[in-house]
């Protein structure tokens, strides 16, 4: 490939593409270098495109064009209870939680997530919780960002045939490049296009894939030879055993409600009108998205020899296979908007907890977005070398970042929407609680059919103590929020 037209199309392709990615940084640099609210929320002033988009792009990354499409190839059928949950927890940050956190934050001229779950809180307390908070973000976010980095790795190798080291350190220049400059005005400028052309390769290559295996027909007769798992619809699961397998993968996309990368979009939303219309864009992206990486990894598993183990690569090797001209190129490129898209919000989100959160910007006073870009340059460092150092599957390193913070904040950000009254103390208390489960039940406990432990007690735990030991606030309070 490397000496062929569609080679050297491909190189043209992703370096013109890195180059606009930067371009759009310069540019965002020229808005972002006054207050925090710019740099950290771009002034709360986007529409409702750019914020629907942008948030989309933010929550799939390598995890849908690599591992989703992966791990559906692997597990078969079963895996698609996933697509439900996560449309269901996107249409629960936008409208049940997003009415609540657009204007609280607004009200209490809240800048990150932290500043949301830490309010109403003072001195000791609050310190505690908004570090704690912080101090999770940073350790999670590492493994995502990484995920992310190994995944522009196998893109750039595989096109400029350079090794996995140098692909994965150049990648993470083009993206610690323009987040550095341009702040959330270039991250929402570039996550709005790059959702585009993952909308626009998810669209065009489950044609090619599902042609290639003779349409839905050809599709389940290949999959007739496979083992009966691949087909059942709870794979190898039965009884209690399928209701948990269901509600384990089906609650993957409740973390959404506790990803404080995600619920920057919806603060940032000009008005409520943006909003609404910004989930409705957001939703029905990942109805696109989804459906069309389930066609892929489907119709890929019919192909293939019955048994055969098919990795993360298998978007790159069917648009290599399948497209013709400088096409695969244009896919190469969109997974690697998949992963800028993600790495971009979250070196940004992980920055302001160090920067923000957790009071280092306090330290130089009117110089609090240097000491932000600063944080930036040693976060993406950092994943750089967790990237090279300790190689791991993207899917396990993404669904465990997103699964532990889930849990984490999930529950607070639930029960300040519907106007409980909490001691920091509890707030405190439910956090490390979920987290701390959360992490248990990953790494060493079993976590049963569909991980249903990992990714539903910790959060039944957290509730449990919200709940438990916080009251409804009165009429007056909740009036005046």
């Amino acid at each position: 490939m490397e000496n062929s037209l569609a080679a050297a199309g491909s190189a043209i392709t992703l370096v013109a593409y890195m180059l606009v990615l930067l371009g759009i940084g310069v540019w965002a640099a020229r808005r972002a270098g006054g207050p925090e609210d710019d740099f950290l929320l771009g002034g709360r002033s986007l529409g409702p495109v750019v914020a629907g988009l942008a948030y989309a792009a933010s929550t799939s990354s390598a995890w849908v064009l690599l591992g989703f499409t992966g791990f559906v190839a692997a597990v078969g059928v079963s895996a698609l209870w996933m697509i439900p949950g996560i449309l269901a927890g996107y249409a629960a940050v936008w409208f049940a939680l997003g009415p609540w956190l657009h204007r609280a934050s607004r009200e209490g001229g809240h800048l990150t997530a932290l500043d949301v779950i830490a309010a109403g809180a003072e001195g000791v307390m609050y310190r505690a919780i908004k570090i704690v908070a912080a101090l999770m973000i940073l350790f999670c976010f590492s493994f995502y960002i990484a995920a992310q980095f190994q995944g522009a790795g196998a893109a750039l190798a595989d096109v400029f045939g350079i090794s996995g080291t140098m692909a994965v350190i150049i990648g993470a220049g083009v993206i610690l490049a323009y987040t550095f400059l341009g702040g959330f005005w270039a991250v929402s400028i570039t996550d709005t296009l790059q959702g585009l052309s993952i909308a626009a390769i998810a669209t065009i290559l489950p044609f090619a894939v599902l042609a290639s295996a003779g349409g839905f027909d050809g599709v389940a007769a290949g999959l007739v030879n496979e083992a009966q798992s691949i087909t059942a619809p709870f794979g190898a699961n039965a009884g209690w055993s399928a209701v948990g397998f269901v509600f384990g993968v089906s609650a993957i996309g409740f973390g959404a409600l506790g990803q404080p990368h995600l619920m920057t979009w919806v603060m940032a939303a000009r008005d409520s009108k943006a909003r609404l219309q910004g989930g409705a864009v957001a939703i029905g992206w990942g109805a696109l998205v989804y459906a069309g990486m389930s066609v892929v990894a489907l119709s890929a598993r019919a192909i293939a020899e019955p048994g055969a183990a098919l990795g993360e690569s298998i978007v790159f090797d069917a648009a290599q296979e399948l497209l013709p001209g400088i096409m695969p190129a244009l896919v190469y490129a969109a997974i690697l908007s998949a992963i800028m898209s993600t790495v971009d919000s979250q070196l940004l989100v992980a920055s302001a907890a160090a920067s923000h959160d957790m009071g280092l910007a306090k330290a130089a006073p009117g110089r609090e977005v240097m000491i932000t870009r600063v944080v930036i340059v040693a976060l993406c460092v950092g994943a750089v070398l967790l990237t090279l150092f300790l190689p791991a599957t993207i899917f396990g390193r993404v669904l465990f970042a997103w699964t532990a913070l889930g849990a984490a904040f999930g529950p607070v950000i639930v029960a300040r929407a519907v106007g409980r009254q909490m001691r920091p103390a509890v707030i405190l208390a439910a956090m490390i609680t979920g987290f701390a489960l959360a992490v248990y039940f990953n790494q060493f406990a079993d976590a049963g059919p569909g991980a249903w432990k990992e990714r539903i007690l910790p959060w039944v735990a957290g509730l449990a103590i919200l709940f438990g030991l916080s009251r409804r606030a009165s009429a007056s309070k909740e009036a005046s929020k």
